[in-house]
Parts: structure tokens; C-alpha cells; sequence
């Protein structure tokens, strides 16, 4: 079985109202990338991807006018994907939501949100109090994207639970000015890491009850992104992981903790207009509880330039650069 995620760039500006695909010669959100191209070239990296169950971050709106599952489900039909099954969870704000394509002759899933607002840690659409800054008072944190929680039936009758996660960015977007960029980031990275205090409290819960769990998406961060972390000691991927009990694992991430100055997995690729050139970071990962680790998990990243196969499929090179600023990370295992 093929389980994937997949951190699609403006993905919602390729549809109108009515959950159409725009697949025109207008420009797309995407720098220099016409509808059309983009939509074709997500067509073509989800074919090669072919998994049976793909969590897709920065998914198509849900609003007053607009659908989320109603988008994806006539994107899935225009191209022909067998991943038919759609589902969402709490809806945001951002235009970005989180929802899984599965195949329904594979699995079934539905959202099933855990705890209360009242419960600790709370449900992911409340609020979660915690102290960020040692001044003996609480800050009220609520996560801009609540984190999609699946409970997922395989064919043959085998349960697991997946979350899905796109945690907030460290980026000090709006800010001005030196003190300004550095006062922004730091906020930043304060509630990207209450954030992810939070998953993992709901992480250890199912991981104390013995649950199968898959946690995916993009969490926005990794070790020794940038020169904040030191002030908190510990990277947002490393709270998600557990250092204490029981774990998750996900291979690119121990590899980046392992040494930080030497060459490391990367998921995503960015220009920076400023300096002229890229930048490649490792944002994205598919986590597993303990009891996964023994049923010959294998995880793969679909960079366009490292991994081999892609380098030499021009037709797929092409489409994973046009599709999207990050790229899939698939993981294939015996359930």
C-alpha cells in the first residue's frame, strides 16, 4: 500500500465557484505557470504517484461558495484518478485545507476529530492555553489550519488513525525592518511550537491506547531551519517525534537530526528573489507509531533533481517543478 502527502501550491486557484477546473491559458498562482500547466502537471505527478491514499495540504477552499471536496472530486474525474474517495475535516480561513484522496476499493476513511473544547489537550478546532514566553500567563493558541484527524478502514478490515498536519510558518511575512522581522519570527516560531506541544499531546494519546498511527503534511519546519531555534532548544519535528515514551519515525527526519551540516533529505524548493537563487528545506514528512516500523515500511521523496527515477522521466522532472513549490513524500508498506 502506497500512503502519501503532497503540499500543493495554490491548488485552490485552479477552480471557479462550482468546483471546475480551470485548466486555461490564464496565468496560475504559480510564477510563470499557466492554469493549464499547473493543473495538468499536478494530474501527472498524482499518476505517477499513484497511491492509495494521498494527503493533500493546501487543498481547494471550503466557504460559503466554495467546496472543498466538490473541487477535488471533479479534478479527480477530469484526469482520471482512481483516488475517488474524498474527505475534510475542519474548515479555515487561510484558502488552504487539508483533505485526503483515497482510493474506496482500498480503504474508507472519515473524520473523527478527538477530545472537547473543554478537554486538555482540546479538539483542534478550540483553543489550546499554554505559557510561550515564561511569564506565568497563558497565551491562547488555535491552530489556522486544525489538523485533519482520520479514522481509516483498510479493505480488509484492519483500522489505523492518520492525521494530517500543515502547522503555522516561522516565514515573518509583513514585517519590516530588521527588529521588526526578528520580533515577527520569534512570535512565529512561539506558536508554530504550541502548535505542535499540542499535536503531539494527541499523538501520545494514541500511542499510550496502541493505535496504528500515520501523522503527514507539511510541518513548516526541521532541524537547524533557521537561527530561532536555538532560543527554544528544540525544532518543532522534534516534539512531533516524542523525545520521551513512545515514538514516531520518519527516516529524512532522523537523518536531519543525526548531523546538521552535513547534505540532507529536502522536500520543498523556493526562490529567493533577493538573493537570486534557491533554497531547498526539508518541510514535509510521513510519520509512523512503533508497531509500523515492522511491516517494511519504505519511505521515498519525489524530488525532482535527487531522486533518480524523476531525474530520468523528463515528462514527470517537468511536471513536479511546474506542479507545486514542494514535493510529495510517499511511504509504501505491508498493511
Amino acid at each position: 500500500m502506497r500512503i502519501a502527502t503532497y503540499n500543493i501550491e495554490w491548488f485552490d486557484a485552479l477552480f471557479d465557484n462550482a468546483g471546475q477546473v480551470l485548466a486555461d491559458d490564464d496565468w496560475s498562482a504559480r510564477y510563470n505557470v499557466t492554469r493549464r500547466q499547473q493543473a495538468e502537471a499536478i494530474a501527472i505527478v498524482l499518476t505517477a504517484l499513484n497511491a492509495d491514499a494521498v494527503m493533500v495540504i493546501e487543498a481547494p477552499d471550503t466557504s460559503r461558495r466554495r467546496s472543498t471536496s466538490r473541487a477535488l472530486s471533479q479534478f479527480v474525474e477530469a484526469y482520471g484518478l482512481r483516488t475517488t474517495g474524498v474527505v475534510t475535516g475542519f474548515v479555515n480561513d487561510t484558502q488552504q485545507e487539508i483533505a485526503l484522496l483515497y482510493d474506496p476499493a482500498v480503504m474508507t476513511a472519515r473524520h473523527d476529530p478527538q477530545g472537547s473544547p473543554d478537554s486538555m489537550p482540546p479538539r483542534f478546532d478550540g483553543a489550546f492555553d499554554i505559557d510561550l514566553d515564561v511569564d506565568a500567563a497563558l497565551d491562547h493558541v488555535t491552530f489556522s489550519k486544525p489538523p485533519l484527524e482520520l479514522a481509516v478502514t483498510l479493505a480488509g478490515g484492519r483500522g489505523l488513525r492518520m492525521i494530517g498536519a500543515h502547522l503555522k510558518s516561522k516565514a515573518p511575512h509583513g514585517a519590516q525592518g530588521r527588529d521588526a522581522v526578528m520580533r515577527l519570527s520569534i512570535a512565529n516560531r512561539r506558536k508554530q511550537l504550541a502548535q505542535a506541544i499540542w499535536l503531539r499531546q494527541r499523538i501520545a494519546a494514541h500511542l499510550e491506547a496502541g493505535d496504528d498511527l500515520i501523522v503527514m503534511g507539511d510541518l513548516n519546519d526541521g532541524p537547524g531551519l533557521d537561527e530561532y531555534e536555538n532560543l527554544f532548544g528544540r525544532s518543532s519535528v522534534e516534539i512531533i517525534l516524542g523525545d520521551g515514551g513512545p515514538r514516531l519515525f520518519d527516516p529524512h527526519a532522523e537523518q536531519a537530526l543525526v548531523s546538521r551540516i552535513s547534505a540532507q533529505p529536502t522536500t520543498a524548493r523556493f526562490y529567493l528573489t533577493g538573493e537570486d537563487r534557491y533554497l531547498q528545506a526539508l518541510l514535509d514528512y510521513v510519520m509512523i507509531s512503533g508497531g509500523l516500523r515492522n511491516l517494511q515500511p519504505r519511505w521515498r521523496i519525489w524530488h525532482p533533481f535527487d531522486d533518480p527515477v524523476c531525474w530520468k522521466t523528463p515528462e514527470l522532472r517537468e511536471a513536479l517543478l511546474a506542479a507545486s513549490d514542494h514535493f510529495p513524500v510517499s511511504l509504501d508498506i505491508d498493511l
